[in-house]
């Protein structure tokens, strides 16, 4: 079985090892890959499931070139492609017997995935609106909201240092929305990362309810974890809902409980088999008819975890950034994101809190120390497949001026 359970004597495997690391970022490095050529599909009149199945197998092929001398490696998806469509907040990604969405001009399209290696996992994702360009900017409160998502994700990274706590990053990225008037999604998660493990025990929550904040308590980020660092943004209240969308994307639990039908344990067996406790999706089974009969009881006895659909109200959008994050002892590194076009949107609001401008003009540089940035000259714009990490070195977008006085700013994110 694939389900790595380990001892609870046994060492966690940490990026403090250098072999660690590489899997890690070479994880990413497939990951923005995907990603550049899953945007290249998503173009007016293309089919969010056919999209999603292709960037699938588009992981699987490049999982399939890397550390082929370890033949016992577990490697391949590690959350599969979802692409959701302006209002959908997460988790779209349709079997052949539901409902599909075919991509129009104008939408704003989350696209949602994560790889890998040996049980070492990189998530990433990213949000493009189909159509635009030089000539078709964004101008409406849309525009807010992406500049909400992403300053408030830039703000987030900034803060993922040895000693500061969970919460700090949450009342930060609250504080960039209303820069813009928009409302992080509530109860949104950011996980702590380890391996053969999508949710560790550290969190990050945006927009918690009083709730919320009873069941996530306060945690600091220490040196050599690992975090998805999730941000979604949207124009509306940021309340999810569930509407009648249907669950594709499941994941396996710890919980034990004896099944009682023969299509659950066959259906169940197939989960251990192929894909442990990564999530997966049920096209991903040969009888698609039968994974949705055997799923039933599987998720009614907790044994499989479903990832809801989820919805803003109607009418509103939302804009999502995630990216993974190494901590290291000074700092964090980021090795997975794409550019983020800023000039693809003409907000009407801008950044006036000093504190957060402050901590939007410090880098994240090769040693993860914060510190000013210089200003240079501009640089001719990179091409999106060297953006997309050939050498694990990244530039994190740069924030443009949002009052007078305040510079362009690169960053390095490398490790």
């Amino acid at each position: 079985m694939a389900d790595k359970d380990k001892d609870n004597d046994e060492v966690e495997a940490t990026i403090a090892d250098e072999a660690v690391v590489i899997k890690y970022k070479t994880a990413g490095e497939i990951a923005n890959r995907v990603l550049v050529e899953i945007i290249e599909k998503c173009v007016e009149g293309a089919s969010v499931r056919d999209v999603c199945i292709a960037g699938d197998n588009l992981i699987l092929e490049e999982t399939s070139k890397v550390f082929k001398k370890e033949k016992e490696m577990k490697k391949g998806i590690a959350f599969p492609v979802c692409i959701s469509a302006n209002g959908c907040i997460c988790h779209f990604s349709p079997i052949t017997s539901e409902p599909d969405h075919t991509i129009a001009k104008d939408d704003v399209l989350k696209i949602d995935l994560g790889v890998h290696l040996d049980g070492f996992i990189s998530m990433i994702a990213h949000t493009v609106v189909v159509g635009a360009n030089s000539e078709n900017k964004i101008t409406d409160k849309r525009a807010n909201c992406f500049l909400a998502a992403h300053y408030a994700s830039q703000a987030a990274l900034r803060l993922m240092r040895p000693g500061n706590d969970t919460y700090q990053i949450t009342d930060m990225v609250m504080k960039v929305c209303k820069e813009f008037d928009c409302k992080p999604v509530e109860g949104m998660l950011s996980h702590q990362l380890q391996q053969f493990k999508l949710d560790g025990p550290k969190t990050i929550i945006q927009n918690p309810s009083e709730s919320h904040r009873k069941e996530h308590e306060k945690a600091t980020i220490e040196a050599n974890e690992v975090y998805a660092l999730d941000v979604l943004v949207s124009t509306g209240s940021g309340a999810a809902r569930e509407t009648t969308a249907k669950v594709s994307v499941f994941k396996k639990t710890e919980e034990v409980y004896p099944l009682k039908l023969r299509a659950s344990r066959i259906f169940y067996t197939e989960v251990i088999q192929k894909h442990s406790i990564m999530p997966f999706n049920l096209r991903n089974f040969e009888d698609e008819k039968k994974a949705k009969m055997g799923v039933m009881e599987c998720v009614n006895h907790k044994l499989i975890e479903p990832f809801q659909v989820l919805f803003e109200k109607t009418g509103e959008t939302v804009v999502q950034y995630k990216f993974t994050v190494l901590v290291t002892a000074t700092g964090p590194a980021r090795i997975t994101g794409l550019p983020f076009e800023e000039d693809l949107y003409v907000p009407n609001l801008s950044i006036k809190d000093p504190e957060i401008l402050s901590l939007l003009k410090t880098s994240v540089n090769q040693r993860g120390i914060l510190q000013p940035v210089k200003k240079k000259k501009k640089k001719p714009q990179k091409n999106v497949n060297n953006a997309a990490g050939e050498n694990c070195s990244m530039d994190v977008d740069p924030p443009s001026k949002t009052e007078a006085g305040v510079e362009k700013m690169e960053v390095d994110a490398s490790a």
